[in-house]
């Protein structure tokens, strides 16, 4: 690669002020998250997948739900009204929502009857 070529990225602009890397959008108009969003929901199957997990928890279970084709807002507030009816805490991350505790068979009824095909998988 040239000198020329590594600096031929634009880092700063007075049309745009200070430029985001990923989508050479201003800072302020990043759309960098919108289009991990979309790619996500991309590759998934339309299955949405319970399991059991402990690894990396200390021996503490919780339930992950993984495969929910939402974007990231509304997925944010299924997690919330999931944690509700459980009546438990939890978490999403990366696009797989996290309840505290053993709630697959509770979890796969809700989710059922909001129309999503689920999964129970893993042990």
């Amino acid at each position: 690669m040239s000198m020329r070529d590594q600096l031929s990225g634009l880092v700063f602009s007075t049309e745009k002020g200070q430029v985001c890397p990923g989508c050479h959008e201003a800072v302020d108009a990043c759309i960098c998250d919108q289009l991990e969003d979309e790619a996500r929901l991309q590759s998934l199957d339309g299955i949405v997948r319970i399991r059991r997990e402990t690894s990396g928890r200390k021996g503490k279970g919780v339930t992950t739900i993984s495969g929910v084709p939402l974007a990231e807002k509304e997925l944010k507030a299924l997690a919330k009204k999931l944690k509700q009816q459980c009546g438990t805490g939890g978490a999403l991350k990366d696009g797989i929502i996290e309840i505290q505790g053993d709630h697959r068979e509770k979890l796969k009824q809700l989710l059922e009857k909001a129309g999503y095909t689920v999964k129970l998988a893993g042990g």
